[in-house]
């Protein structure tokens, strides 16, 4: 797979001319949900280069990332005779740009695509990388495929639409790229105002939160490897969020973040991470995130859960750990009593 072009831009018409430019399309779709149809559409079907554009709209919300919204945009495209040469922009938030990549990555085959991610979490996760894929059967993202956009383009303009918990949300997979680089970048983001964010400050941090991922993406495409760096917090969290499904939904990077405290705790008791750092990250955790309430009773469905993570080989619960910041322990296994003393300190910590 080859390495993916981003584009952090502050033209967004000059860059996502040329991106068209270099795809070529017979027909040009753009994908949204009902909020980014309505808060960020206006401000991109205005440029000229997509005013023959077609839109398709999807129901908002990870609840609607599923088989029904990905069969309405390939039925759409059908419709509106979509061909191997078409592109579709996927504009939204994480939701859209893995449904839309995934419909884009399948539709005849494969036809070109754009993300222009609207949401933090979107700019330093989602778009980047080449995952694609949708939920099914209670679970998170399972499945789906790898494959990169045409091009991924990171504009600034669109965190003016966020309210603070989506801040947040894509802040706690920042927080995860700064725990797995170097103790300056952690530190940078530990100390960084994220309550009232400067936007301009908060797009540099943008930046090289994704220069860690792409760093990482291009040496492992298809997690084979040191990719799994990047699963920090995603064992125990997608636990959390597929619990949440059942319950209440909560946004990704919430459940990312409880998963982080449950891992730097599970960290400091398997593989050394310093329990100073471990306990300064989880209370500023605690602190912006508060944390999702679960009981003893939860545990076995969060155990449950956790088997059906894709990292895992065999029965063992795969996670990625710390040995300190930017010490990256991937393949690390945990027993039953361990997690549940990890979802103890959760709890209780």
């Amino acid at each position: 797979m080859e390495k993916q072009s981003v584009v952090i831009s502050q033209q967004l018409e000059q860059v996502l001319s040329e991106a068209i430019a270099q795809c070529k399309p017979d027909l040009i779709f753009i994908l949204t949900d009902e909020t980014t149809r309505m808060l960020c559409l206006p401000a991109v079907s205005a440029l000229a280069c997509v005013a023959q554009a077609q839109s398709i709209t999807i129901a908002a919300g990870d609840t609607h990332k599923n088989l029904e919204a990905v069969s309405h945009v390939w039925s759409e495209l059908q419709r509106m005779g979509a061909t191997r040469h078409s592109l579709l922009i996927n504009l939204g938030g994480g939701m859209v740009t893995d449904l839309g990549g995934f419909a884009a990555s399948t539709f005849k085959r494969g036809i070109h695509f754009i993300n222009i991610p609207t949401t933090l979490l979107a700019m330093v996760d989602a778009s980047v990388g080449g995952k694609t894929g949708i939920n099914f059967g209670g679970l998170k993202n399972e499945i789906g495929v790898f494959q990169n956009a045409d091009c991924v383009i990171l504009d600034t303009l669109f965190l003016q639409t966020l309210d603070e918990e989506n801040i947040l949300s894509g802040y706690a997979e920042m927080l995860k790229h700064g725990l797995i680089s170097t103790e300056a970048h952690w530190a940078e983001l530990m100390n960084f105002d994220i309550e009232h964010p400067d936007l301009d400050a908060l797009g540099r941090l943008v930046a090289k939160s994704v220069q860690v991922k792409e760093h990482i993406v291009t040496e492992d495409p298809t997690e084979k490897g040191i990719r799994k760096a990047l699963n920090l917090g995603h064992t125990i969290g997608h636990a959390f969020e597929s619990l949440a499904l059942k319950r209440k939904p909560v946004l990704h990077g919430y459940a990312v973040a409880w998963g982080m405290v449950c891992e730097l705790y599970l960290s400091s008791m398997k593989t050394g991470f310093p329990v100073d750092k471990m306990r300064q990250t989880v209370r500023f955790i605690m602190d912006h995130y508060g944390r999702m309430p679960v009981t003893c009773d939860d545990y076995p469905t969060l155990l449950e859960l956790m088997t059906h993570d894709k990292k895992n080989t065999g029965h063992d619960i795969n996670f990625t750990l710390l040995g300190g910041i930017g010490d990256i322990r991937i393949n690390q296994t945990a027993t039953k009593q361990d997690i549940e003393e990890v979802l103890d300190f959760y709890r209780e910590g």
